[in-house]
């Protein structure tokens, strides 16, 4: 498994993980255009994909303008392995490294999803779009959140 950040050229792989889920399912495919994902990866905010053997299994994207999640998606058939864990990791921190101003995402509720979210520490604070349930993070609780794991870790190794 190989975490990095994703590329333009990573755009195609990306679209075939958005459309292979089966929860958070676009309405029409065509809402979220290969210009969308340049404009969220290069002007709007960065991302990161998860690759095994050369194929983009998931990925991420944060988006620092409007402070949200835009995407966080792992291929059904890599569910459960610790790699959307990881993107999480990857793009809360980036976020949290450019400014301490809280980050929020929409997801659709009794999702697996909705539950990942919960056990990540994200807080529910009411209902976004077409009855998402709308999560917060703020700062503190991600650094709180962070220094519990990195002394839970040191525990454990000693």
């Amino acid at each position: 498994m190989i975490f990095r950040e994703a590329k333009v050229n990573d755009i195609p792989q990306i679209q075939v993980v958005r459309h292979s889920v089966k929860e958070n399912i676009l309405s029409d495919p065509a809402l979220v255009t290969d210009k969308d994902c340049e404009e969220f990866l290069t002007v709007r905010g960065k991302g990161w994909v998860c690759e095994i053997e050369g194929t983009v299994v998931a990925f991420s994207i944060v988006e620092i303008k409007e402070k949200n999640i835009w995407a966080l998606f792992v291929h059904p058939e890599y569910e459960a392995k610790g790699i959307g864990k990881r993107l999480h990791k990857e793009m809360l921190d980036w976020y949290f490294c450019k400014t301490n101003e809280k980050i929020w995402l929409g997801t659709s509720p009794n999702s697996k999803a909705e539950t990942f979210y919960r056990m990540n520490g994200w807080k529910e604070v009411g209902v976004h779009g077409k009855g998402e349930i709308k999560f917060e993070m703020s700062f503190e609780d991600w650094m709180n959140k962070e220094l519990k794991v990195e002394v839970s870790d040191t525990t454990m190794m000693t």
